[in-house]
């Protein structure tokens, strides 16, 4: 599938590209938006119900869509021309934080809307792999793609580090409603960012295969990559056991350490923190002989910082370990997309860029599992639980995962 611009094969520097910046740009807000939402959807949970699980809920059914629509979104991504589909999400999860300032600002928010816009929200997050991470690998080109996708999770990680702290101070001072509108303001530069991209990706040609079949297509392609299948299997690990406790993040705060709503946010951003300083490292300095380490070494650091936090005596501490809780998720998350997209042959990238997604969407088990043990021990133990019982898992499951650290298979170009 090549666009009408062709793709970059020589490529300079992401950065000195006009539509890489574009698609950079609409990822920042996009994820600016993610994280200064959940931080205020979680505040707003915990202070109507007092309840660790249903908190820990709003973000599994962000994730949710991933696992039930991410391998479909992969093949329809390649019927559709990619910057309508980009122009078509970042449209409809601005409709979503609209209606939610609206109902907000008439006093009649609900759990139950905050729970439906977390799960719409999540489908188009589920889209993202397989349409702005694709279209981020057509125009930078193969060579650049590692690099390209340093500076993307870079993007992420700075919203991290901002995100939860501008929510806490907007939601100290404005409530929820203010997080919402800040919310509507910052889709319209990304809507605005997407309008102007040029790049056209083009469409997969016609094919009497069904989406069914070209999903299967993209499963035997994984079945036959050990490479691909461990990268896959890590995904899986880090959204069971990893990811999930973030959303228990402003319970310990608040529960623990007795902390207000802007030191909530100011302690949640502090693995933005180091995964910034961790993103900026690995653009600078990592080799793609180095990529398959960083990515398994960078899940093993954040699941054992995870643990760190729980169990830390006091906010300070708390906060170091969510740096290098940060940290090592910049050498998963960076390799993550990147593996991925050199990985699998060119012709199906989109489907299993899909696939990456359904893995990601997995998570709500760990979710689901997190906030029952919150419920029943309280959100610090479940924290430090789930840290070790993902070291566990990551070590017995080794033989199904390793081959992606063997050198000889090189990654495709």
């Amino acid at each position: 599938m090549e666009g009408t611009t062709g793709l970059a094969v020589a490529t300079p520097r992401p950065f000195a590209l006009a539509d890489f910046r574009r698609l950079w740009g609409v990822g920042l807000i996009v994820f600016m938006v993610r994280w200064l939402e959940m931080l205020a959807v979680s505040l707003f949970v915990w202070q109507a119900t007092g309840s660790a699980f249903l908190v820990a809920m709003m973000g599994m059914l962000r994730v949710l869509p991933m696992g039930l629509f991410g391998a479909p979104l992969g093949v329809l991504a390649e019927r559709v021309e990619a910057r309508t589909a980009l122009i078509a999400i970042v449209l409809a999860s601005l409709s979503t934080s609209l209606a939610l300032a609206l109902l907000s600002a008439a006093g009649m928010l609900a759990v139950w809307h905050l729970a439906l816009a977390s799960f719409v929200n999540g489908i188009a997050w589920a889209a993202d792999n397989p349409v702005r991470r694709m279209l981020v690998g057509q125009v930078v080109g193969p060579g650049r793609m590692g690099q390209a996708m340093s500076f993307d999770v870079g993007s992420n990680n700075a919203s991290r580090m901002l995100g939860p702290t501008l929510s806490g101070l907007l939601f100290a001072a404005l409530g929820i409603t203010g997080t919402f509108v800040v919310s509507v303001l910052l889709y319209l530069l990304a809507l605005h960012a997407a309008v102007t991209l040029r790049f056209r990706s083009g469409r997969a040609p016609a094919s009497d295969l069904g989406v069914l079949a070209r999903m299967g297509e993209g499963l035997r392609v994984v079945r036959n990559s050990p490479r691909l299948r461990g990268t896959l299997i890590v995904t899986i690990l880090f959204n069971i056991f990893g990811w999930p406790f973030t959303s228990l993040v402003p319970v310990v705060a608040q529960d623990r350490f007795a902390l207000g709503a802007e030191a909530t946010g100011v302690l949640a951003s502090m693995d933005g923190v180091g995964a910034f300083a961790g993103a900026l490292l690995i653009a600078w300095l990592a080799r793609p002989a180095w990529y398959a380490r960083l990515y398994v070494g960078g899940l093993a650091l954040y699941l054992a910082m995870v643990s760190a936090f729980a169990l830390a005596p006091g906010p300070l501490a708390a906060g170091g370990a969510l740096l290098l809780v940060g940290f090592g998720q910049s050498g998963f998350s960076i390799m993550q997309a990147t593996l991925v997209y050199l990985l699998a042959p060119p012709e199906v990238r989109a489907r299993v860029l899909g696939l990456l997604s359904v893995c990601i969407g997995i998570g709500p088990v760990g979710f689901l599992a997190l906030g029952l043990l919150a419920d029943a021990l309280g959100a610090t133990a479940a924290c430090a639980l789930t840290g070790i019982a993902g070291l566990a898992t990551l070590a017995l499951t080794a033989p199904l995962w390793r081959a992606i650290l063997a050198p000889g298979e090189d990654t495709r170009t």
